[in-house]
């Protein structure tokens, strides 16, 4: 698969555009308290960041290996993470172009329930990492979790599966399948041990929350 080396904006439609229409919808209200005894606060503004569906999967892929368990990891554009570069930031900070995280995707409008969280997961699994995995096999890794509470309106669902190795070493590229959509270019994939990808994590060298979580949720559950 030909690799990317940049994003080249062609058009900034952020004047022109409403909130409430693309891919993401900012929902702008006035609001106040009402508190128990009748009194109100003053007036104050929320923003809210929401999609379509507010419910996401991700999928934390391992296996288990004669150098112990490893976890597999999709290397991917991430334009908000790159779109950081000559802002001013609190800290210095490094610029990858393909951000580091497990297989995640968007549960899509109509699926509910535990099953349908189940093959949502199986189908990212294919779709991202080349893997086709029965659906009943995936497992629950803790309870759902906000990434941005203040302003997102998005749950994640954690879920976990253990599944072959294979004779893969280094970083390889991902299934050219996707989701059609040119963010898919140029992403890849790798396995790293759990403790390593955890030290990684905490390195910043992977800088995605939802990936630590479920590494140090699997780590607990295999030694507990």
């Amino acid at each position: 698969m030909p690799q990317v080396d940049a994003i080249e904006i062609v058009e900034d439609r952020t004047a022109s555009s409403r909130c409430d229409e693309g891919f993401l919808h900012v929902r702008r209200y006035r609001a106040l308290n009402r508190r128990v005894d009748g009194t109100r606060s003053a007036v104050y503004r929320i923003d809210v960041l929401d999609r379509p569906s507010l419910d996401a999967v991700a999928v934390c892929l391992w296996a288990r290996t004669p150098r112990g368990v490893e976890v597999l990891l999709r290397r991917q554009l991430r334009p908000a993470v790159l779109f950081r570069r000559g802002k001013v930031r609190a800290l210095p900070e490094a610029e990858p172009l393909l951000y580091e995280e497990i297989v995640a995707g968007l549960v899509e409008v109509g699926e509910q329930g535990l099953d349908a969280l189940r093959r949502r997961g199986a189908e990212e699994a294919r779709e991202e990492a080349g893997m086709e995995i029965d659906p009943a096999r995936l497992a629950p890794l803790g309870a759902a979790f906000y990434t941005l509470p203040g302003i997102v309106s998005e749950k994640i669902h954690l879920l976990e599966v253990e599944v072959p190795r294979g004779p893969q070493a280094g970083v390889f590229d991902a299934p050219q399948e996707g989701d059609g959509s040119p963010l898919e270019e140029g992403a890849t994939l790798l396995w790293r041990g759990l403790d390593e990808a955890i030290a990684a994590c905490e390195s910043g060298e992977i800088e995605d929350a939802k990936s630590e979580m479920a590494f140090r949720r699997l780590r607990d559950r295999l030694r507990g």
